[in-house]
């Protein structure tokens, strides 16, 4: 992993965040903003500009990639690169909790 990619992605947006934690499975773009809306309990919206801006900029930095197409949609999955960087976010917002004792 790069410096510039960790300068970029850490601390990571919440947009980011949730892109990169959904496609642990295969999901195309509106799949994601659907269960991002679902876990979130509808407090965290991403609009298709965002979703497909944050995909094309991943995928371009090879956190995602590209798995195949399934009616005109395209299906990406998180990347070994994109799962090292979402595991250091975990542990960043795992150690942010501990450190306010858990409220």
């Amino acid at each position: 992993m790069t410096d510039r990619l960790k300068r970029v992605y850490i601390p990571m947006s919440e947009t980011a965040f949730y892109i990169l934690f959904c496609l642990r499975e295969e999901m195309h773009g509106y799949s994601i903003t659907q269960k991002v809306k679902e876990m979130t309990d509808g407090e965290v919206v991403i609009t298709a500009g965002t979703m497909y801006g944050s995909l094309s900029k991943m995928e371009k930095d090879g956190l995602i990639s590209f798995i195949r197409e399934e009616d005109k949609r395209k299906l990406y999955r998180i990347t070994e690169l994109g799962n090292e960087i979402l595991d250091i976010e975990i542990a960043r917002i795992k150690r942010l909790y501990r450190n306010i004792g858990g409220i």
